[in-house]
């Protein structure tokens, strides 16, 4: 039995775009975040349990970043990257009201201010 029963490793992939009429599973995140029974993300237990939620994000042939899920003031929650730089954090859209079950879909902000949606691919337990 995993020692924090209620973190699961979330995997994103691109849905389809113009660009990738099929989505993409080389354009993604995976990240740990605590889920509640329904798959939302139990902000309480984020508090507690925020070193564990880590975020890597994959695009293409990039470098990977890596960095950790935020919980914003007024409630937003987002990705931040521990590279040195001035890249601005990836906002989740609307991520403290979705379910993260797989075959939902989620959308990103990412540092330019584009939106991005991408399909939930797997929920595992870590």
């Amino acid at each position: 039995m995993s020692e924090y029963p209620a973190l699961k490793k979330i995997r994103l992939n691109l849905a389809r775009t113009k660009e990738f009429p099929q989505g993409s599973a080389r354009h993604g995140y995976e990240f740990t975040a605590p889920l509640d029974d329904t798959g939302h993300i139990d902000a309480a237990l984020w508090k507690k349990e925020r070193d564990h939620c880590r975020v890597r994000r994959f695009w293409g042939d990039e470098q990977e970043d890596i960095g950790h899920l935020i919980h914003r003031p007024g409630g937003s929650w987002a990705f931040h990257y521990d590279i040195d730089g001035d890249d601005d954090d990836e906002a989740g859209y609307r991520f403290g009201a979705h379910a993260f079950n797989p075959g939902e879909y989620v959308s990103i902000k990412d540092e330019d201010g584009e939106l991005h949606t991408f399909q939930v691919v797997t929920v595992l337990s870590i």
